[in-house]
């Protein structure tokens, strides 16, 4: 069985290129590399730091994080605070020889990126191929990326096993619209195979959806009884450098996985948003707050759906 290994690449995203073979490019800009019986993924947010989206997008299709430091200025600072909320544990930070390492250690203290193995540049391939699977065992759950219809094959999606394993045949449920959808072929690293363990990148050719069905962090489940939303009580924190109020029926988009959506802020007390369209969601998972059009901060805080 093949494994599977995901990274994110933060700071100097280039380095991806060091890494893998270039693939699919959008917004965000994956590179793939087999060796032996593992397949290796990095996933650049390259459409960051112009929209903030792609940036925790792609932390959440990763398991570990690859954080090259190339200066410190506020997107450095966004990206820190980003994986911080999102509690990602693992992973590795190393900078360019430009970056003062005290000012670096000054930023990331007190955040879960104060404990990731400190490596220079030439040490990061080493301590990448150190680092194991990470696998999800369950009912089936897949999250959706990137979709396209391909021409003598129809609808293709690209994503992430997350939970469980996907087969050739399988009949699931996409969410959160709830049709039924049958996988006719699956392809790991442009191989068919006949299935797909957690946390497998896959190519799904599928039937009973098209492209307009489909949007960026819907999920593919064997399981149907799904959480979904249109209301969200939080938890909610915000974050110390934004200094703006927030208010009622102020408008902000939601970020939970790699679901995105409108949402406003239905009450402050409790913390309560409102979205524009439903969400697939776990009790306690992390929602973020984001303000795209903010000049300064655009993380406004996060919290725990309750």
């Amino acid at each position: 069985m093949v494994k599977s290994v995901n990274f994110v690449v933060l700071g100097e995203q280039s380095i991806a290129n060091d890494f893998g073979k270039k693939g699919t490019s959008t917004d965000m800009t994956l590179f793939d590399k087999k060796e032996s019986d593992i397949i290796r993924t990095w996933i650049a947010p390259n459409g960051f730091p112009d929209k903030i989206q792609p940036l925790f997008q792609a932390i959440n299709l990763a398991e570990y994080v690859i954080f090259y430091v190339g200066s410190l200025d506020k997107f450095t600072g966004e990206q820190i605070i980003a994986l911080d909320v999102l509690k990602r544990k693992e992973g590795i930070i190393s900078h360019t020889y430009e970056v003062d390492e005290n000012r670096l250690s000054a930023m990331i203290k007190g955040t879960v990126l104060e404990h990731y193995k400190r490596v220079s540049s030439s040490d990061i391939k080493q301590e990448i191929n150190k680092l194991e699977p990470i696998t999800k065992e369950g009912k089936t759950k897949i999250v959706i990326d990137h979709c396209f219809d391909v021409k003598g094959v129809g609808t293709v999606v690209l994503g992430k096993v997350t939970q469980g394993k996907v087969k050739q045949y399988d009949n699931l449920k996409l969410f959160p619209n709830g049709t039924d959808v049958m996988i006719k072929s699956i392809q790991m690293h442009d191989d068919p195979v006949e299935e797909a363990t957690s946390p497998a990148r896959v190519g799904l050719s599928v039937k009973g959806i098209t492209i307009d069905d489909v949007n960026r962090g819907d999920y593919l489940c064997q399981d149907d009884s799904q959480n979904i939303q249109s209301e969200l009580e939080l938890d909610f924190t915000q974050n110390p450098f934004y200094k703006s109020t927030i208010s009622e029926n102020q408008m902000c988009l939601v970020s939970i996985g790699m679901q995105i959506k409108a949402a406003k802020f239905k009450s402050i007390k409790p913390f309560t948003l409102q979205l524009d369209k439903p969400v697939v969601c776990d009790k306690n998972e992390i929602c973020i707050i984001l303000k795209p059009e903010s000049p300064t901060v655009r993380i406004l805080g996060s919290g725990k759906i309750l």
